[in-house]
């Protein structure tokens, strides 16, 4: 940027104080479009992955929930010690080495379909490999944002990366279908290495030099993770926050690990109305996404928190609902609510926590709260896999969505409910909160 000061520590140029739009910002565009690009791919990955499974491999249920829980089980088995490596390293390079590996991994699934050889097993096994993989990209991708930006611009930045992530939710699932429709599903996740490809290329752009700690500096990794954890679960509003949100988390795994069985079998819709219901189901994503800072200082940053998480847990009705509504438009408002909701939780309390943390400890904060929010992921698609397997498929979603509905308490019986505001800084935790 023409004009601004530079910072002597980073090499990036900082906005002055009056200059408050991210666009003019180089590095946060590169960050926002490497983004941009990367979550259109895993768009994509998300639509074409189980429509493999069921269209062309006949997966059941048992498998379907199988296939989500590999996807996310290495939030569950190494994403803390992940945390506390990424602050050992650059995270712009972890972010750029992941989206290629990441590519790689995806490419195998075409080549396989074109020879013949596409199974299950190398479906949980690319599953798998890409959750790995996954988990340092978006700790590192996540923990980036406060480096790059300052502070007073982290709520927009999030709410800018959020109306993309929303964009592509909208965007993505249709483009998917009718690519699904016109080339296959495997030549359709051969498509999202392109875009990974692209998203490493914006990311290596990125002007801001980071400077590591000395390895000397460092503590043990055992203690890197010991004091991640501690600072998450020792905070009484973050404790609040991780319980709600790893409930959530847990119960919509399940309901996600069997909507496309259900809605292509149970309520006989077709992947192009199933891509429909995605596509215009995220719309309520990009209004969360554009209206998150008007609902804060309408309701309150605290409260906002609460409003949300309840109401979500209620949209999550919309799926079993289908079974003896009409199935379409049911699918469409619940999923329209529950975009908005989960949007305007997530850059409430992402920004809350983000400001909060010192920077040197981003990284196993992040982690930290990833292993205790989306750890349980790969359990609750393992259980409803299994459950819909033994009672029904409907049975199965109606139990979790009641799940969901109680995973608010948390966070609706705390003091967020009154907060207007929230804390700032940890010294302005004993004034403003009660354990």
């Amino acid at each position: 940027m023409a004009g601004a000061p530079a910072d002597p520590a980073s090499g990036t140029q900082t906005p002055p104080p009056g200059q408050r739009s991210l666009w003019r910002h180089h590095d946060f565009r590169q960050l926002w479009m490497g983004d941009t690009v990367s979550v259109f791919g895993n768009q994509f990955v998300l639509f074409a992955l189980p429509l493999i499974a069921v269209q062309l491999l006949a997966a059941d249920a048992f498998e379907m929930g199988l296939l989500a829980a590999f996807e996310n089980a290495a939030f569950l088995l190494i994403s803390l010690p992940a945390g506390a490596w990424v602050d050992r390293m650059r995270k712009k390079r972890v972010i750029v080495a992941g989206d290629l590996l990441r590519a790689a991994l995806l490419l195998t699934i075409p080549l396989a379909w074109a020879l013949d050889l596409l199974t299950m097993i190398q479906l949980f096994v690319i599953a798998a490999g890409v959750g790995v993989v996954t988990v340092f990209f978006d700790v590192a991708n996540q923990s980036y944002l406060p480096e790059i930006v300052a502070g007073d611009q982290i709520g927009d930045g999030n709410g800018k990366l959020q109306a993309s992530q929303q964009t592509a939710s909208v965007v993505g699932p249709s483009a998917a279908s009718g690519l699904v429709g016109l080339i296959g599903g495997p030549l359709t996740i051969g498509v999202t290495s392109i875009c990974m490809a692209l998203s490493s290329l914006f990311v290596s752009r990125i002007r801001h030099r980071e400077e590591p700690p000395q390895p000397d500096s460092r503590p043990t990794l055992v203690a890197d993770i010991r004091e991640g954890l501690a600072f998450v679960l020792g905070h009484p509003l973050l404790r609040r926050i991780v319980a709600c949100t790893g409930l959530s988390n847990f119960a919509s795994s399940a309901v996600f690990a069997l909507l496309v069985l259900y809605a292509l079998r149970t309520l006989d819709l077709n992947q192009f109305q199933l891509g429909l219901v995605m596509s215009l189901g995220a719309v309520g994503g990009i209004v969360g996404a554009l209206s998150s800072s008007w609902v804060q200082k309408f309701v309150g940053e605290g409260r906002s928190i609460t409003v949300s998480a309840t109401l979500a847990g209620l949209a999550t009705l919309a799926v079993p609902l289908a079974s003896v509504l009409p199935a379409l438009p049911t699918l469409l408002i619940g999923w329209l609510v529950l975009s908005w909701c989960v949007v305007v939780y997530n850059v409430a309390q992402v920004s809350f926590r983000q400001r909060l943390c010192p920077k040197p400890l981003l990284g196993r904060m992040n982690a930290s709260i990833r292993f205790l929010v989306w750890g349980p992921m790969p359990i609750g698609a393992f259980l409803g896999g299994t459950l819909a397997h033994t009672i029904g498929i409907v049975p199965a979603l109606w139990i979790f969505a009641a799940v969901s509905i109680l995973a608010a308490l948390p966070v609706l019986l705390s003091p967020l409910t009154g907060m207007r505001d929230l804390p700032r800084e940890l010294d302005a935790l004993a004034d403003s909160t009660t354990p």
